[in-house]
């Protein structure tokens, strides 16, 4: 019997051992834990959105994706894109902006969110200077916490999202720790990208244990060994899925997008990653 399965005892009452299991009656199986919705961050096919936003997404739907993250919508209005995504049985529960959008555009892009009916923005990455010191990265937790009482009126939540560099260390923190205790969590929610805090050496479990219920969102990829941490397809690195997936409630993670920066083939990259995950139990 595999981690994935219990054993079910039968007590007698009163007494102190466990009796014997039947014989001929077969054992149940614990319910195994899987990802209903999984989803696709379309920066992994920015090529191919740059040629056919249409053609592109019908194909991610084809795959058996039902849901996908935005990083730009290729000079489409929100309409044309909200009708596509209604067109290929998809939804888009995210999409990834930047520190200008929030500085600049946010009320622009905030009401194209909501066309849409994106549930949350995430900020992608900020520049160096943003981080740069512990009162560096509490300015960026107020804005951000600013900016995402500006979204709650539109019934949107604010995440963040990590690379590698958020796992250096200011003093005995790392960036992403100083960041995590200076933005209030009601307001600001985490994106965890599960190959950069690997390449980071981070621990996803540490911070899920730590702050749980902050990470709605992760995306997924996968990391070769150690020191190159070469991206992967899901499934075909060394990131233990079940190990960590096993601890998603506590987490807090209801979105699963798969990711790869530069995949050699990416509609089979993407398809080879679905079927991983299709099939995993945890």
């Amino acid at each position: 019997m595999d981690r994935r399965h219990f054993l079910e005892t039968v007590g007698a009452a009163g007494a102190a051992a466990v009796l014997p299991w039947p014989r001929g009656v077969p054992r149940l199986a614990r319910r195994a834990d899987h990802i209903d919705r999984i989803g696709l961050q379309l920066y992994t096919l920015r090529n191919l959105m740059q040629v056919s936003v249409e053609r592109t997404l019908s194909e991610v739907a084809q795959v058996g994706y039902k849901e996908v993250e935005f990083a730009g919508y290729f000079n489409r209005p929100p309409r044309n894109i909200k009708q596509l995504l209604d067109d290929n049985g998809l939804t888009s529960p995210s999409a990834h902006i930047s520190m200008d959008d929030i500085r600049g555009l946010w009320t622009r892009r905030l009401d194209d969110a909501a066309e849409i009916d994106h549930k949350y923005l995430v900020v992608a990455s900020v520049p160096d200077p943003e981080m740069a010191s512990v009162e560096a990265i509490k300015r960026l937790a107020d804005t951000l916490e600013k900016a995402a009482d500006d979204a709650r009126e539109y019934h949107i939540k604010l995440a963040y999202h990590n690379h590698d560099a958020e796992f250096v260390k200011l003093g005995d923190k790392t960036k992403y720790e100083l960041l995590l205790e200076a933005a209030n969590p009601d307001k600001l929610l985490m994106e965890m990208d599960i190959y950069w805090i690997t390449k980071g050496g981070g621990d996803p479990l540490y911070f899920w244990a730590r702050w749980p219920d902050r990470f709605q969102m992760v995306h997924v990829k996968d990391a070769g060994p150690a020191p190159q941490y070469q991206m992967e397809d899901v499934g075909k690195g060394t990131i233990d899925w079940v190990k960590l997936f096993s601890h998603h409630k506590e987490a807090g993670i209801k979105h699963y997008f798969v990711e790869h920066d530069n995949p050699p083939e990416p509609l089979q990259d993407i398809k080879t990653s679905y079927d991983y995950l299709k099939n995993l139990e945890f």
